[in-house]
Order: structure tokens, then C-alpha cells, then sequence
């Protein structure tokens, strides 16, 4: 298919970024996987016996990231321990045993977490992945974890404002002053170290964190949103689109539940999972990718095959279609 003209640009720090440039760019649709790279849909967990191993095999497919969850604790009410380990720690892992893939939080309950502290470990976890690292920023959507954390659940979305403020300010200035009514304050005596690897670290929104589609389409570098419908993608993307500076490009993505169908030729089933064979999810995201989807990052938990199996069919026969960006240098 012909692809639109695209309207807007990258800006050229982000076009040289190591890790959003290979995930994003105007008028091209990639795909990453949500962690952890296995099935797992009768259990709240993963056995994560093979992560090391299938980290480095869709490193090597050449997939655009792996996306890491923020789930401290187990919710029986909400049923998913993610990739169970932590975010920044596991990223910092999985800088010693992948090459060219973008390392990604999908993303951080910034509400539950020290801005500051997120900081430092987003500018050491970039300094380890050589500016692979894109910080997904979330405001958690857990009531249950907020007591434990001492945390007001009702104002999370004005802290999460607040936050976001500070681990850009804090990541992008050197000797950083704010004030803030959440968090502490910094006066310009105090510098963080180390520095990023790459020149600005991206902030995405993943989810809507409570704030206006225009909040985040002016202050985030773009947005991972969650995929419900796939007929009410194109309007979505649109409004998305509208929003901002038309001249700056800020990706839409989205991520969903997944399962790749054994018969290739099986139709898009409806429900909460995107499950079909190849040749319709081929058609699908040619269409998304026209309409403006810029990434497409897959949640394996569902999977009725063998994820290596899954990763493998996809490489071989959807991934060619949407190949993933090579950055500047």
C-alpha cells in the first residue's frame, strides 16, 4: 500500500535517539512486545524460566522493544504480576543481553515513586543501554496498592502532573531548580548524576494517567494507549493528531492483550484479546498504519501457542511488512 505523506517530523534530538527513533517515525507502524515474552493465560504469573533467552530472540528478529510493567505487589482483584520484577531493574538486565532493541516502561506508576529517585534510575538505565531507553510513564490504576504506599488515590492524576514535571526537568537540566506542592523542592545546588547517554530521555504517556488527551499531546513525546475497538482507532488517532504542534510529530501507539492463531487465514475474533491468523492481522495493520498507528506493542499473556512459536511465525511473515527504523547516528 502507498503510505501518507507524512505531516509532521521528528524532532532531531529524537530522530538521532537510539531507542524512540527505532520505535517511532511518521507514516511507519512497528511492533515491541509488553513483558514478559511468554504466555501464561490460566495463572496470575509467569514461569519466566526462557526471558533471558527470548530477550535476546527478539533482539535479533529485529522487533522494535520490549516494554516493561510496573506491578509491585500481587492484586488478587486485578490478576497480573507482569513480568514480576521491577521495571528499572529489569531494564538495566536486559541492557547486558540485547544490542539494538529500545528498553521501554509501560509504565511506572509515577504517583507511587519518588520523581527524583526515577530520575536517577532512568539516566543510569540509559547510560547502561547506550540510549536505548524510553520512559513510559503511568498514573497506576490499582486503588489497592495506594494505601500500602501511603498514597492518596483520588489525586494521583495532579500528582502525576506534578512528577512528570520533575523527571523532565531533573533529566534535562543540569542543576535543576522546581518547587513543588507534592514533592520536595531543588534550588540549583544539587546536580544529577549521572547524566542520560542519550541527549533528552523521551517521555511517553501510557494510558490517558488521568489527564486530557490535550495535556498529554503537548507536554509527552507521544502516547501508548490501550486498544479496545479497532473500528474507533482511526477517530482516535485523529483527534490525537489535531492536538499539539502539527509540525512536531508525537506518536500514537497502543498496546493489547494478543494471540496469533495457528491457521493463518483465521478472521479477526471480537473481544478484549486481538486474536486472528497472520494474513488478517496483516491486513489490520496496514490499515492502522495508514490511519496514523505508529507502534503496536503486543501483551503475550493470552496466548494459546508456544511464544517462541508465535515470535517466529511473526518474524518471518508480518515483521518484513514493518520493519523497525534504523536511528541517525
Amino acid at each position: 500500500m502507498n503510505q501518507p505523506t507524512p505531516r509532521s517530523t521528528l524532532p532531531d534530538d529524537l530522530q538521532r535517539h537510539h531507542g524512540f527513533a527505532r520505535v517511532f517515525a511518521p507514516g511507519k507502524l512497528t511492533f515491541g512486545f509488553i513483558a514478559p515474552l511468554e504466555g501464561y493465560p490460566d495463572s496470575p504469573g509467569p514461569t519466566m524460566v526462557e526471558h533471558e533467552r527470548m530477550a535476546r530472540r527478539v533482539d535479533q528478529a529485529g522487533f522494535s522493544s520490549i516494554w516493561l510493567r510496573d506491578v509491585p505487589f500481587y492484586d488478587p482483584g486485578f490478576g497480573d504480576v507482569g513480568q514480576q520484577f521491577d521495571p528499572m531493574v529489569y531494564a538495566a538486565f536486559l541492557a547486558a543481553v540485547t544490542r539494538t532493541i529500545a528498553i521501554g516502561t509501560a509504565g511506572i506508576v509515577l504517583p507511587l515513586r519518588d520523581p527524583l529517585i526515577v530520575a536517577k534510575q532512568v539516566a543510569s538505565v540509559d547510560q547502561l543501554l547506550g540510549g536505548r531507553f524510553v520512559l513510559g510513564l503511568a498514573s497506576g490504576d490499582r486503588p489497592a496498592e495506594y494505601p500500602a504506599f501511603g498514597s492518596d488515590f483520588e489525586n494521583r492524576a495532579a500528582r502525576f502532573r506534578e512528577a512528570f514535571a520533575i523527571v523532565q526537568r531533573t533529566l534535562g537540566s543540569p542543576w535543576p531548580r522546581f518547587a513543588s506542592q507534592y514533592y520536595g523542592t531543588m534550588d540549583g545546588h544539587l546536580d544529577l548524576v549521572p547524566k542520560p547517554a542519550a541527549v533528552r530521555v523521551p517521555q511517553v504517556v501510557v494510558g490517558f494517567a488521568g489527564q486530557s488527551l490535550e495535556w498529554i499531546a503537548t507536554q509527552a513525546d507521544g502516547i501508548i494507549s490501550y486498544m479496545a475497538d479497532p473500528a474507533r482507532t482511526a477517530d482516535m488517532v485523529k483527534q490525537w493528531q489535531a492536538l499539539g504542534n502539527p509540525e512536531v510529530f508525537r506518536p500514537y501507539g497502543y498496546g493489547t492483550f494478543f494471540d496469533l492463531c495457528q491457521d493463518p487465514d483465521a478472521p479477526l475474533q471480537p473481544g478484549r484479546v486481538l486474536r486472528a491468523g497472520r494474513n488478517a492481522l496483516i491486513e489490520l495493520w496496514a490499515r492502522q498504519q495508514e490511519q496514523g498507528v505508529a507502534h503496536v506493542a503486543l501483551n503475550l499473556k493470552p496466548l494459546s501457542r508456544p511464544a517462541e512459536a508465535v515470535i517466529d511465525e511473526m518474524a518471518e511473515y508480518i515483521l518484513p511488512h514493518f520493519p523497525s527504523h534504523t536511528p541517525l547516528t
